[in-house]
């Protein structure tokens, strides 16, 4: 061993000077294998100034009362799913610190003593210093690209986390919603159970007096059985509705939330019309696709560079001596170098590569599958967002002209010239138009939380994985 310390630390300094080459194919984003802009029925022109993203407006913006805003609140903090999608996003950062480390030698304090017997005794030595072993030289960037596909991986993991968040925010606001509809339609039906009961018992007083007919008591009975049986079916769902929110909160439903406005009031933000296509480019999931293509991307360079020398090289700097006593009195140093070449290996650098390429073209057709069928539920939330106010406003006409149908009823049974037949009739044809106006007014609000969503909606800050 020479005794000149500071030349150990030339081969350290070329190992970090040396810039590697790299194999990894120049990345190319997939042409988007949709329409530049959706087709939206009735949009406004353009105007000078282009819309904000949805993905700029945050979910507090977007929803419209306090209740929403306190529960959306609730599950970001308790939900599960996103819970596991956030510490999914702490594994993979963990594991791309891991494998940055590969690029870096790695650096230990070592002492050793060594007893050797010979014809005359016992000969020792003894040294300590510092010692790299089995550092790559990565000069063909194997070890670079893995750090590449290591990074894009952490960042897909992060744009799962947010597509995960922002499906939560419309899976909350959507099942408040719901909720606050079974409300309305079980008011709706208890005043007609009321109203049912009160008629049959008019016309059984009437059918007792010899004045009605025995048709008229039994559609009288049949109505109120039926309002009776929706009731039930009602009290059915909202129990179901309720759970389900429930577990997107993570918790059963807060005592002391504020009060849900009624669903005719509740609002939420109007969003922007007119946007091209290229918004779906900033909805996570899209980008949580392109990092895995990434990733695939950065895989077929370390395939391909594995059919190239691997260097490692191993080296120590330290003192060593034959006494213990004079260990510091000597400097020592060593180096050494290893280049395998790989001659045969029955075809697995070959099948490796041939699987990285085809991970890659699986992954570009991953992509593209992604953004058509997010343009497909764009074009969806839009074709609800054209149509439903159009035909929420035909039923609430539909509503009042049944409920003037039945006023008329009521006066003309009274002046004797309908019969209780025709009253049962309108009554029902009402209670239908009123259930059906509450139901077009959910589903339009729960369009508008689609359609926020599908347009990749705000996610905001990510909850803390220990909460």
């Amino acid at each position: 061993m020479a005794r000149t310390p500071h030349l150990a630390l030339l081969p350290l300094a070329a190992c970090l000077l040396i810039s590697a080459c790299s194999f990894m194919p120049t990345y190319e984003r997939p042409v988007a294998p949709v329409p530049a802009a959706f087709p939206e029925a009735a949009a406004p022109a353009a105007t000078a100034s282009a819309p904000a993203p949805v993905a700029d407006l945050a979910w507090a913006d977007f929803l419209g009362d306090d209740r929403l805003r306190r529960l959306v609140a609730l599950a970001l903090q308790n939900n599960r799913d996103l819970r596991i999608a956030t510490l999914n996003v702490e594994l993979a950062r963990a594991q791309l610190g891991a494998q940055r480390a590969d690029q870096l030698p790695s650096v230990g304090a070592g002492v050793q003593a060594t007893s050797t017997p010979t014809g005359g005794g016992n000969v020792r030595s003894y040294s300590a210093g510092l010692q790299v072993s089995g550092y790559e030289l990565d000069l063909f960037g194997r070890v670079r690209s893995l750090g590449e596909a290591a990074a894009a991986r952490y960042l897909a993991s992060d744009e799962g986390r947010r597509a995960a968040q922002v499906a939560l925010v419309a899976g909350v606001a959507s099942a408040e919603l719901a909720l606050r509809a079974d409300d309305e339609l079980l008011r709706i039906t208890d005043d007609t159970l009321a109203a049912r009961a009160e008629t049959l018992r008019l016309t059984r007083v009437r059918f007792d007096g010899g004045v009605a007919a025995e048709p008229e008591l039994r559609a009288a009975e049949s109505l109120l059985a039926a309002a009776q049986a929706n009731a039930a079916a009602l009290r059915r769902q909202r129990a179901q509705d309720l759970n389900a929110l429930e577990l997107l909160l993570g918790q059963a439903l807060p005592g002391d939330l504020p009060p849900a406005p009624a669903l005719a009031d509740s609002r939420l933000q109007d969003l922007p019309r007119g946007l091209p296509s290229a918004v779906l480019l900033q909805r996570p999931d899209i980008r949580q696709a392109e990092q895995q293509l990434l990733a695939a991307n950065a895989s077929i360079g370390a395939a391909r560079a594995a059919f190239f020398p691997r260097i490692s090289l191993t080296g120590s700097l330290g003192v060593a001596s034959g006494d213990l006593r004079g260990l510091f009195d000597n400097g020592a140093w060593s180096f050494t170098g290893q280049l395998l070449q790989p001659l045969f290996d029955a075809g697995r650098n070959q099948a490796n590569l041939a699987a990285a390429q085809a991970a890659r073209a699986i992954a570009v057709a991953q992509y593209e599958r992604a953004i058509q069928s997010a343009f497909r539920e764009v074009a969806d939330a839009l074709a609800g967002r054209a149509t439903l106010g159009e035909q929420l406003a035909a039923q609430q006409a539909q509503a009042a002209a049944e409920a003037r149908r039945l006023a008329l009823a009521d006066l003309l049974l009274r002046g004797g010239a309908a019969s209780a037949l025709d009253r049962l009739d309108a009554e029902r044809a009402a209670l239908a138009a009123r259930q059906a106006v509450v139901q077009l007014q959910l589903a339009q609000l729960q369009n508008q939380v689609l359609l926020y969503r599908v347009l990749g909606g705000g996610a905001g800050p990510a909850p803390s994985a220990g909460r």
